[in-house]
């Protein structure tokens, strides 16, 4: 047992769970800090998490704190509101026959604390810290590992990643986080066993992919997630993407996932909508690319194609409604900046009101740097939303899909094209009432369109 003496800098957060901590130990219960919160304070960030750990079972914590509330009867965690936080307090345990990846057979209490950090995934988060005597509790080596950057398992890696098959994804994340490098041992182990982690729930996987992506280093979470073979179990879309050849002329930089890792590398600030659209913004070219007669690579359609991919990926992963359908909007219409400059003033006004223009805006900033470099499209984009600040709302359309039914209109696929070219002549002022916008709709589905 390694024991550092270290002072925590002092925070409301640090007095509120020492004071729970105090009360814990004077009935008598070992108790501290544990996880994040020790090991980000070592490495000198700011104490944001605070879970403690107590040698006291769940009802003689109730004792202690009777508004406590039991969460997790199967863990013995609690919830203890104290000092205007809230703290989850766990009583120690050990956990044994893990069964599905994921749920212990056998959970049993301990007094002992120690004993609690050897079912933890990683040594740096097997740390725990007594606010009253001021001392990190080490029994596993993390904090070497911390002081060399290394994410290493507590025991054997194969074991702890059976346990949870999550805690592989869970090793990448922590790596680029906090910029380790990873054992190994436990790279070794994750080759083995990423199979395992297709077995593992959409919610659950988008949490950890979200927190990678918009984490400090998102292009070398994917990057890792490719060498350990993960990326090909969980987003398989994704890992064709290597080797996919594009033309040079256009992406010096070289196949498609390289170009989509250069995006991420250039992102400003951490946005998972955003990160998820440079993802699977090209997903289509692996199922789109062509040769024309002279050589030349294409990948006709790849927007369309990639937009029913990234759909159904989003899907899988139980995105909300709203989530996905900006990301799919978002992927769908990537192409089309390179129209900018012809567009009618109509067509640029429809484009610079879509309420998901500042996503599709910085895609496209990032799709152009992370190949040609040119970013004449997005400045001239941003001039005109400077000068035209009024234009980035629209007026409600004359004509709507309803007014066309009321007029005798069976609904179908025509109205859409036709409803757009109508508000977009309405946008240019071609038309002084309701009435004159629905008589060229009806000559417009007539005439085909």
């Amino acid at each position: 047992m390694r024991l550092l003496p270290v002072q925590f800098r002092p925070t409301p957060l640090l007095e509120a769970a020492s004071s729970v901590i105090r009360t814990l130990k004077g009935a008598g219960f070992d108790s501290g800090i544990v996880g994040g919160g020790v090991r980000d304070s070592l490495l000198g960030r700011p104490l944001s998490d605070c879970d403690i750990v107590t040698a006291a079972r769940p009802e003689e914590l109730a004792k202690l704190f009777p508004g406590s509330r039991l969460v997790g009867a199967s863990f013995g965690v609690s919830l203890v509101r104290h000092g205007g936080f809230e703290f989850e307090v766990a009583a120690a345990r050990q956990e044994r026959f893990y069964l599905d990846g994921r749920h212990p057979g056998e959970v049993r209490y301990t007094r002992d604390l120690a004993v609690d950090m050897q079912r933890r995934d990683f040594t740096v988060n097997a740390l725990w810290y007594d606010p009253v005597t001021e001392i990190v509790h080490d029994a596993v080596g993390g904090i070497d590992d911390l002081e060399r950057g290394v994410l290493r398992t507590v025991g054997e890696p194969e074991e702890r990643f059976s346990e949870d098959y999550l805690r592989m994804l869970r090793a990448v994340r922590f790596v680029s986080r906090l910029r380790f490098r990873l054992d190994p041992a436990a790279e070794r182990a994750i080759r083995r066993l990423a199979a395992k982690c297709g077995e593992l729930t959409g919610e659950r996987l988008r949490g950890e992919l979200s927190s990678m992506l918009t984490g400090p280093d998102p292009a070398g979470a994917v990057r890792l997630l490719e060498r350990t073979g993960i990326l090909a179990v969980v987003l398989p879309e994704v890992a064709v993407l290597r080797g996919v050849e594009q033309p040079p002329e256009f992406h010096p930089e070289g196949d498609v996932l390289t170009h989509t890792l250069l995006m991420l590398e250039h992102m400003a600030k951490p946005d998972p909508l955003l990160a998820w659209s440079v993802l699977l913004h090209d997903v289509g070219k692996a199922v789109t690319q062509s040769r024309d007669e002279t050589g030349r690579i294409r990948f006709f359609g790849h927007e369309t194609a990639g937009a029913e991919t990234a759909a159904a990926i989003l899907e899988r992963f139980r995105f909300s409604t709203a989530e996905r359908d900006g990301i799919v909007q978002a992927v769908r219409n990537h192409m089309r900046f390179a129209s900018v400059p012809r567009m009618k003033p109509a067509k640029l006004r429809r484009l610079l009101a879509d309420p998901n223009f500042p996503l599709e805006l910085e895609l496209h900033r990032l799709d152009c740097i992370a190949c040609h470099g040119i970013l004449d499209v997005f400045v001239f984009l941003l001039d005109r939303l400077a000068e035209t600040p009024h234009l980035q709302t629209l007026p409600e359309p004359f004509v709507m899909g309803r007014d066309l039914v009321a007029a005798g209109v069976r609904p179908g696929p025509r109205f859409r094209p036709v409803l757009e070219k109508v508000f977009d002549r309405q946008l240019a002022g071609a038309f002084a009432s309701r009435e004159e916008a629905l008589a060229c709709a009806l000559r417009l589905l007539d005439s085909g369109g």
